[in-house]
């Protein structure tokens, strides 16, 4: 495979964007609270706190599956009938929380407050609450806010509203210092030190990843920061940072093969890489990657799958499994399409492919029905009826939770539409 994957049109490539449906109607999606689970567990001195109800503390408990004996670094601070009612002044009591939580918890660095639908509800404004409660606490502890509302969000925006706020806060860049590579999204560590490592290799040194691990060595910004987005969900977090001057490379996002090496040359190419350099150092994990993918390409070589809008992955997943495993495409359903964002995704996609943009449930279960796919890929609350139909069907928050970026996921990626389908074979069997 040569170094250098051109992102243009095709054989049975879109020669252009494709046409997308729009429809609104009932949709099935988690709200974006469900963000703090990944969150919570990358950034390691920060807490994540609900302003919510009893609802929103079951689900995150629930989604996250803490062990008991496991202090998590979220929780929720409930409201109840009193402040709804407009008993008890909303403020004081969050402020007695907060007192609370961080006498009890001296680590805490980053103090996230976050909105959900009931405090949107009372109007309670958790922006200058947080500025309130940093002037208090400050230095010990940043006090920021950001809106998991179910709402206003899919699930996945929350993780996008979260870096959002945080943008705001970064260090100043010095002017005329060596260019700079932002990696921006949350990955797995693991994730995160194989791109970091491939990246050293070609000899780019100055590589930021946002969010960080630690809240406290916040990456600095400028007009000599570049980034890459290594998340398809981030578009008010992009605009946030274009706004302190950074440069966003255009690229595909880093799942399979093609995806990571055209990431990757989006990289080299800014920082001057050379071809020769590109190839040696992304040889060896292509080629191994390729080789698992071929193994796994006749389990799914022909197989249609199907996405119902959820996670803001859609397309990238899409593209992967057709290109690199021979999948069918039928109707590629996602939350939000950010056409500039996907430009070089939706340039992979093969002639005559379906987008929908937003959901009416039911019309999208009819339309999935009459396409009978041999895979669903969609939200828990679709999975199990779909599945009591028989239809095989692919967890959609399952690859948000999952390491699947880069050349060494790229087998565990394709894996978790493998898995599906082979028990649906063992099952009819």
């Amino acid at each position: 495979m040569s170094p250098v994957i051109p992102i243009h049109a095709e054989s049975g490539a879109c020669a252009s964007s494709p046409a997308v449906h729009t429809e609104r109607g009932q949709r099935e999606v988690f709200c974006g609270l469900t963000g703090i689970i990944w969150l919570h567990r990358k950034i390691q001195d920060a807490f994540f706190l609900v302003v919510g109800s009893r609802t929103c503390a079951h689900l995150i408990q629930s989604a996250a599956g803490v062990m008991i004996f496991a202090e998590p670094r979220f929780g929720t601070a409930i409201i109840d009938e009193r402040d709804l009612a407009g008993l008890a002044d909303a403020n004081e009591e969050l402020d007695k929380v907060v007192h609370k939580l961080l006498t009890r918890r001296p680590d805490i660095r980053t103090l996230f407050l976050v909105g959900s639908c009931p405090s949107e509800v009372i109007k309670l404004d958790l922006s200058r609450a947080a500025e309130r409660l940093s002037r208090v606490h400050n230095p010990a502890v940043r006090v920021l806010n950001y809106s998991g509302s179910g709402i206003e969000t899919t699930f996945t925006q929350g993780e996008d509203a979260c870096l959002q706020a945080m943008v705001p806060v970064l260090p100043t860049l010095a002017p005329k210092s060596p260019k700079r590579l932002m990696v921006v999204g949350t990955l797995a560590d693991i994730v995160e030190d194989q791109l970091l490592r491939l990246l050293h290799d070609m000899g780019i040194e100055r590589v930021d990843f946002f969010p960080p691990r630690n809240s406290t060595l916040l990456p600095d910004i400028g007009a000599d920061t570049v980034f890459l987005l290594a998340q398809p969900f981030l578009a008010d977090t992009s605009v946030a940072l274009l706004a302190r001057g950074a440069q966003r490379l255009p690229a595909p996002f880093p799942l399979g093969v093609e995806g990571t090496t055209a990431w990757l040359q989006a990289a080299a190419t800014a920082f001057g890489v050379s071809d020769q350099v590109f190839e040696q150092v992304t040889q060896a994990p292509k080629q191994r990657a390729m080789a698992a993918l071929a193994r796994q390409r006749p389990q799914l070589e022909g197989k249609k799958i199907f996405f119902f809008p959820d996670s803001q992955l859609e397309i990238p997943l899409a593209r992967f499994l057709h290109r690199e495993l021979g999948m069918t495409l039928g109707e590629i359903g996602t939350p939000y399409l950010h056409r500039k964002l996907m430009a070089e995704e939706l340039a992979w996609l093969p002639e005559g492919c379906r987008i929908t943009e937003g959901q009416h449930v039911e019309n999208q279960l009819d339309r999935c029905h009459a396409e009978a796919p041999d895979l669903v890929v969609c939200g828990l609350g679709l999975a199990n009826p779909l599945e009591a139909q028989g239809l095989a069907t692919k967890w959609a928050i399952e690859l948000v939770f999952t390491p699947i970026q880069g050349y060494e996921q790229a087998p565990d990626l394709a894996e978790l539409f493998c898995r599906p389908l082979r028990r649906r074979i063992k099952l009819a069997a």
